[in-house]
């Protein structure tokens, strides 16, 4: 039988407004490695960028908060959170991915 971690959590993420062309994705993969997430972020063609996070609770609390405000040219104008129920496949390292 297989054994999950249940103190790692894995969320979707959304963030709308001014975040492509800006920086904002290699600033959130900084981010992340930084605070020991995993996951990926990508752009998404309407605008927005999308990133799977993976993390105890409190990285994943505080890298939402960082999301908001995100780098300085950025402008976030709404964050939408999903969490996502196990089981969720394990991430190894923080990346980008491709544009969807």
């Amino acid at each position: 039988m297989t054994q999950f971690n249940t103190d790692l959590r894995t969320r979707l993420v959304r963030v709308y407004g001014q975040v492509q062309g800006v920086g904002y994705r290699q600033a959130c993969i900084d981010e992340a490695t930084a605070r020991g997430i995993t996951g990926w972020v990508r752009n998404r063609m309407d605008g927005s960028v999308e990133a799977a996070l993976q993390g105890q609770a409190e990285a994943l609390d505080r890298i939402c908060e960082w999301l908001v405000d995100g780098t300085h040219a950025a402008l976030v104008d709404r964050l939408e959170v999903q969490e996502l129920p196990l089981p969720v496949a394990r991430f190894d390292e923080f990346k980008l991915a491709a544009t969807l």
